[in-house]
């Protein structure tokens, strides 16, 4: 007579392994939808925040004072080449830059990078010896609109999913695009 292979243990023990790589997928993804979600929120909230400012002066300080509180970030600056002349808005205030510098590291970024770093980029200023993740996206207007560089930066390293992240980042930017734009065309609107 021949032998009777027990299957009903190995059959079991393979749904319960199946059904905890199942159950573990399913918190790992709404832990992602919760924190999308709130990256979602917190790009809305900064770029609501900044179509409020009425004027340049007002928006550079949403920008470099207050999205890093809606953001949950700890360092903003936002870099402008316009026209012979370079600055970099950040919390301490408006500095000069040499626009052959910001203009060599605007063309170094393609739309949106995100990386961790052991130092930040040289735009945060003072506070590039604590980064350690950073989103660089540019800033482009038709000429001769300025072009430039939006730093954000964190502690903490990079936890973000770069394709989301990246889209999401790439919003802000181009909000931020247009509203600069609005403000130098338009100044009293």
């Amino acid at each position: 007579m021949g032998q009777v292979i027990q299957f009903e243990e190995r059959a079991l023990a393979s749904l319960q392994a199946r059904l905890g790589a199942a159950q573990e997928a399913n918190e790992d993804l709404i832990a992602f939808a919760r924190g999308h979600s709130g990256a979602v929120s917190s790009i809305h909230a900064a770029v609501l925040a900044a179509i409020d400012a009425d004027g340049m002066e007002r928006l550079f300080h949403v920008v470099a004072q207050e999205w890093p509180l809606i953001l949950g970030i700890d360092a903003v600056a936002l870099s402008l080449v316009v026209g012979e002349q370079g600055f970099r808005a950040d919390g301490s205030g408006v500095q000069p830059v040499d626009p052959k510098i910001l203009l060599r590291a605007i063309r170094q970024v393609n739309g949106v990078e995100m990386r961790s770093v052991a130092r930040g980029h040289p735009l945060f200023g003072p506070a590039s010896g604590l980064i350690r993740a950073e989103a660089l996206v540019r800033i482009d207007c038709e000429p001769p609109l300025p072009c430039g560089l939006l730093v954000l930066g964190q502690r903490d390293s990079l936890s973000l999913d770069a394709r989301h992240g990246s889209e999401l980042l790439m919003f802000l930017g181009h909000s931020l695009a247009s509203m600069i734009r609005r403000w130098l065309i338009d100044p009293q609107s």
